[in-house]
């Protein structure tokens, strides 16, 4: 393997990447992304779109799936610090309707991989943050659909300070529970 460091998670199929940084007294350099090192390391899609989004502090984004066009993800951040959230949705997993989270800022210089089929949310939690990510396939508008970022039968522990309030979109406040959704789909 070339210049990345592979950490797998308690649910199968996300991982976390840690690139191989190059520092000195001018900055540092590493690679963002090489096929060949991605491939060895058991990450072989090919990615067709790269998106960026920058949010203030508290706003929380999320849990956000695509139905019938679902997308792979390598996110990362390249100012400020998130928390980022995968949610397994996908059908007869072992782990389906359970969460992983992990921090992701310009500091640590983590990426994360979330497969096909899982829920992707990520909270603010600098004053400000820019959150670059890669897909599998195109954005479909139509084709969007979330879980209430609160499910409780979910229970994602999102680590938001005393006195934080959330800022959301208004369609991310409206999302139903993982069960509700998994009723709409019987």
């Amino acid at each position: 393997m070339g210049k990345i460091t592979v950490e797998k998670c308690e649910i199968e199929g996300l991982k976390i990447i840690i690139p191989e940084v190059f520092g000195d007294e001018r900055g540092y350099f590493m690679e963002t992304y090489n096929y060949n090192d991605y491939k060895a390391a058991g990450i072989e899609e090919i990615f067709v779109q790269d998106n960026q989004s920058a949010s203030r502090k508290g706003v929380l984004r999320g849990l956000h799936f695509q139905k019938n066009f679902p997308q792979d993800k390598l996110v990362r951040v390249i100012k400020g610090e998130v928390y980022d959230v995968a949610v397994d949705l996908r059908r007869g997993s072992a782990t389906r309707g359970r969460w992983f989270g992990v921090l992701l800022s310009e500091e640590n210089k983590k990426q994360f991989f979330i497969p096909k089929n899982f829920a992707h949310g990520f909270l603010v939690l600098s004053d400000y943050a820019e959150f670059c990510y890669k897909c599998t396939d195109f954005y479909h508008p139509s084709d969007e659909g979330g879980i209430i970022y609160n499910d409780p039968s979910i229970g994602v522990k999102w680590p938001i300070p005393e006195g934080m309030e959330l800022i959301m979109s208004d369609k991310d406040t409206k999302w139903g529970t993982i069960k509700e959704l998994e009723a709409l789909n019987e």
